[in-house]
């Protein structure tokens, strides 16, 4: 029996802001798919709004009024007509309740069936999950109602111990605890935070693996079978946020990999997954490897993937959820690393960073991929994550990937608000990275002193020579209005230059 066509779209919303909402609007354009952008107060004028095709306003700058409001998103896709919704990562990207939302109100959600997404979204759902596939978890206590448990668990398990929010991740409500007289206040402390970050306070324990990696496996699946597509290896992570990733990792074993794919795959069909997915797992230095959690999402890091594979994981996305195939995995090549880019200062305890960007100038060259969501004259506020763009190399040989990273990094000129390029730039010249010898907690192990430089007073007067010697070249181009849509529409604009945050460099 022939199976039914695909579906096309006719609109796609996308519900998220920066560099993700202009990646997929890049895809969705590639694909000749019309696009619509939603923008909160804050983010009025920014790059993400004029990469698609309209825009909808959907409230103030505070999140939970704007990027994490279901009814004014669902409102905007009815409004603009668009029949699918693509929720970028982050913000409602894992929330169950808005997917099966978008279903009640006709509405393709580009993503996983709100089913699976609590089935192996969820921590401790995932983790009973991995038990029942066979899938080697880290000892550690589901159901923990109150800090009397917690302890007597972590007593039972053995210190040090993680208490971890059950409905959420990105290090969000995670606490690492190493005695017992720190237990109560790390445990309340975990549940105000996740119950903010995720509306779920159920917090569990787990054994902490030290030293580990974090590894994790992409996978697509189609609700019935699954692929995976290699690993990335994250472990160079700041408070639980990742800083640098690679594929493939220099400690994974052709044995591990295999067995790692294995169990991820086993975990997508188990669920009846439809979509893009990331199984994460801590890999212990004798080897074994322990289920961390499942990312029912698209990650930050897909990229490295997308170099390695040739593969656009943003348009398997769409395509599986219009009723189309998997893709057919292509044998990976070379090596791929991105570097965060964001707004914040590494040597100042990560604190995040405002301004306005006087000065903007990406890398280029071959290997090289910049995901940007900002521009020159934009103001960058702290409303929102810090990430700013992502710079990605890829290379036939590790070396030659950090190289080029390191050189790109290099040449990336950004006046106006602090960053943390020159830690990234010491972290791929770092012996611990050059060897491979990188642990989820070689970062916070370490103290990274400030670089000496120029001082920020000539930073800031260059930057404003700069940007006014840019704005004076456009007045005589007579393009000066960097926000006319006759400068964005790609090939419907005068000959204009590429949305901000395309690849610059196909891998």
């Amino acid at each position: 029996m022939t199976p039914p066509a695909p579906r096309v779209f006719r609109k796609v919303l996308v519900a998220n802001r920066g560099e993700i909402a202009i990646r997929v609007c890049r895809t969705l354009r590639e694909m000749t798919i019309p696009s619509v952008s939603v923008y909160s107060d804050a983010d009025r004028g920014s790059p993400h709004v004029r990469a698609a095709d309209q825009s909808a306003r959907i409230g103030p700058a505070a999140p939970a009024d704007s990027y994490l409001n279901a009814p004014a998103i669902l409102e905007a896709a009815r409004a603009a007509g668009a029949d699918a919704i693509h929720p970028g990562y982050g913000f409602l990207s894992q929330s169950a309740s808005f997917a099966r939302a978008c279903g009640e109100a006709g509405v393709t959600f580009i993503g996983p069936s709100p089913q699976a997404m609590e089935r192996l979204g969820d921590k401790e759902s995932s983790r009973r999950a991995a038990v029942r596939c066979g899938v080697p978890v880290i000892p550690g206590a589901e159901d923990v109602p109150d800090a009397d448990r917690a302890l007597a668990e972590a007593k039972r398990i053995g210190f040090p111990v993680l208490l971890k929010a059950a409905g959420g991740g990105g290090g969000r409500g995670m606490r690492r605890v190493a005695a017992a007289d720190a237990l109560a206040s790390e445990f309340e402390s975990a549940r105000r935070e996740a119950v903010a970050a995720f509306g779920n306070g159920r917090i569990f324990v787990e054994k902490l693996v030290h030293p580990a990696r974090h590894v994790e496996i992409q996978v697509l699946g189609d609700g019935n079978n699954a692929v995976a597509f290699g690993e990335r290896e994250c472990s160079l992570q700041r408070r639980y946020q990742k800083v640098l990733e690679e594929s493939p990792s220099t400690a994974v074993t052709p044995k591990v990999r295999a067995a790692m794919e294995r169990a991820a795959v086993a975990l997508a069909r188990d669920a009846g997954y439809a979509g893009a997915a990331t199984v994460e797992f801590l890999l212990a230095e004798d080897g074994t490897f322990y289920f961390l959690e499942v990312n029912t999402r698209l990650q930050v890091e897909h990229p490295v993937t997308e170099m390695r594979f040739g593969l656009d994981l943003v348009r398997a996305q769409i395509e599986i959820a219009a009723g189309g195939p998997l893709p057919k995995p292509a044998a990976p090549r070379g090596h791929a690393i991105e570097a965060r880019l964001n707004a914040e200062d590494p040597y100042q305890g990560y604190l995040p960073q405002a301004g306005t960007i006087l000065a903007l100038t990406f890398p280029e060259g071959e290997g090289i991929r910049v995901d940007a969501g900002i521009a020159a004259g934009q103001t960058i506020q702290t409303h929102y994550d810090s990430l700013l763009a992502k710079i990605v190399a890829h290379g036939a040989t590790r070396e030659e990937a950090r190289v080029r990273l390191e050189r790109a990094l290099s040449e990336m000129a950004l006046l106006g608000v602090r960053t943390n390029q020159r830690f990234l730039l010491d972290l791929l010249a770092d012996d611990a990275f050059r060897t491979g010898a990188t642990y989820t907690h070689t970062l916070e192990s370490r103290s990274w002193p400030a670089p000496v430089g120029v001082p920020d007073e000539v930073l800031i007067a260059a930057g404003v020579a700069l940007f006014g010697a840019r704005e004076a070249a456009a007045l005589e181009r007579d393009d000066a209005d960097r926000y006319s849509p006759w400068g964005t529409l790609g090939g419907w604009g005068r000959g204009a230059p590429p949305v901000p945050g395309s690849s610059r460099s196909a891998p």
